[in-house]
């Protein structure tokens, strides 16, 4: 329990009773926090969800509901899901970037095989002309004939 009244009494210009639903998710230290809940969804209605929840559930629905209040307040329209199609947008956004990159590594990694296999080619031709040189040998006045 908080000593003194808090935000939501404040708010509502009334006495906090020892038992008051808002008091531990709204402090009076930070009544900006509930003014913009009060501003959406209205007290009573806040008062109500949070009564209907388990304990434990409490905490985490004042914070969904103050963030969800100020992302409206602050885009009346779109509200948190502007938020969330702008982040859907960077994640679209960066993976075509990361495809992008992925392709060019492709073809880079493919032009260093090409690179490679065509500086192997002098030393493959100067192996097929000491082998044209054994070859040579072979038949050679040191050989004896089949």
């Amino acid at each position: 329990m908080i000593l003194g009244r808090c935000a939501a009494c404040k708010s509502q210009r009334k006495r906090c009773p020892s038992d008051c639903v808002f008091s531990p998710y709204f402090p009076p230290d930070n009544p900006e926090r509930f003014a913009s809940v009060q501003k959406i969804y209205g007290a009573s209605k806040v008062e109500k969800m949070l009564q209907e929840l388990p304990p434990h559930l409490r905490a985490h629905a004042a914070d969904v509901l103050c963030f969800e209040a100020q992302c409206r307040i602050q885009d009346p329209v779109y509200g948190c899901v502007g938020i969330i199609s702008q982040l859907h947008q960077q994640i679209q956004d960066a993976e075509r970037q990361l495809a992008m990159t992925q392709a060019q590594l492709a073809i880079y990694n493919s032009n260093n095989i090409i690179v490679q296999q065509l500086s192997q080619i002098p030393q493959i031709e100067e192996n097929a002309s000491n082998f044209n040189i054994l070859g040579q040998f072979q038949n050679g006045p040191f050989t004896q004939a089949p």
